[in-house]
């Protein structure tokens, strides 16, 4: 049992309040709490974050270390298991990650999104030779182009709003302005964080023939993609979703992600239906959720 001590809402969060998966109950998987109750006495009294994929631990998917795709897992907050907009939430002992004494907070409570943004660089092995565009300069879209700077490749993120875009240039991301017209078949990898259902039609027109695109947006309903230049230019295209927790506080710890600039709104917990309205208007980015 976990006692909540900050939690950030994402745009997960705010997909399943417009159905995706189906979802009903409490939400949340962004979060820091204080280990109250738990079998390991090492756990009791720390502060903590925890994996969101709660799997079987006994099929082939498990027993190859990949219990983020156990068919029969629960997900906090999102499958199955309730989230972390609460009180007091729970997970399994081994789903947690302790919190360095030395990091504050605010800044572990972005672990979870972070990690997402490392899982890319677990997928593939990207020449440091290459130029990688990220598209989107919405919360994870700014976690993704400084982890890709900070391992030591460059990046050119394009986005919409020239204040986000600053928050991931002070870290020495170059970024550009989305225009009109954009770069044609000009990268060999292209991350599309943009959230929108047209993002992925973006991708393909500035990812190289044989590039790949890491798919990070999650929306609700069904996303129309003309195939024919996937299959005509032989692209790959890469589902990304969540990572290990360990590169992601490391990074944290190091200063090298820009966070603190990311947050743009603190609420208590009885006002998370506010909170949740907050989330949703235009130029937002992080909104965390604190014990009354």
């Amino acid at each position: 049992m976990i006692r909540l001590l900050c939690a950030g809402i994402c745009n997960t969060d705010l997909e399943l309040l417009r159905g995706y998966y189906g979802f009903s109950g409490t939400p949340g998987h962004e979060f820091v709490g204080e280990v109250v109750v738990s079998d390991n006495r090492n756990l009791v009294g720390r502060r903590v974050v925890g994996e969101i994929n709660l799997a079987c631990g006994k099929c082939e998917w498990c027993k190859r270390g990949l219990g983020r795709h156990c068919p029969t897992r629960k997900v906090l907050g999102i499958v199955g298991h309730a989230g972390a907009f609460r009180e007091y939430l729970t997970l399994p002992d081994h789903n947690l990650h302790v919190v360095p004494d030395d990091l504050p907070t605010e800044i572990a409570v972005f672990a979870e999104p972070v990690a997402a943004a490392c899982e890319i660089l677990d997928q593939a092995v990207i020449p440091k030779s290459e130029k990688i565009a990220v598209l989107g300069d919405g919360k994870l879209g700014l976690l993704i182009s400084q982890v890709l700077h900070a391992a030591g490749y460059s990046v050119l993120q394009f986005g919409r709003h020239r204040d986000k875009l600053r928050i991931a240039a002070k870290k020495g991301v170059v970024t550009e302005l989305v225009r009109k017209t954009i770069p044609v078949a000009e990268f060999g990898y292209v991350v599309d964080a943009t959230g929108a259902s047209r993002g992925l039609e973006t991708a393909v027109r500035m990812v190289r023939p044989r590039g790949t695109i890491f798919m990070k947006s999650t929306v609700h309903g069904n996303v129309a993609v003309d195939t024919a230049p996937i299959i005509v230019n032989e692209i790959t295209l890469v589902g990304s979703r969540c990572g290990r927790f360990e590169p992601s506080i490391r990074l944290l710890c190091s200063g090298a992600i820009n966070v603190s600039d990311m947050v743009s709104d603190e609420l208590p917990l009885s006002k998370a239906p506010a909170a949740f309205t907050r989330a949703r208007q235009s130029g937002v980015l992080k909104v965390l959720l604190n014990p009354d």
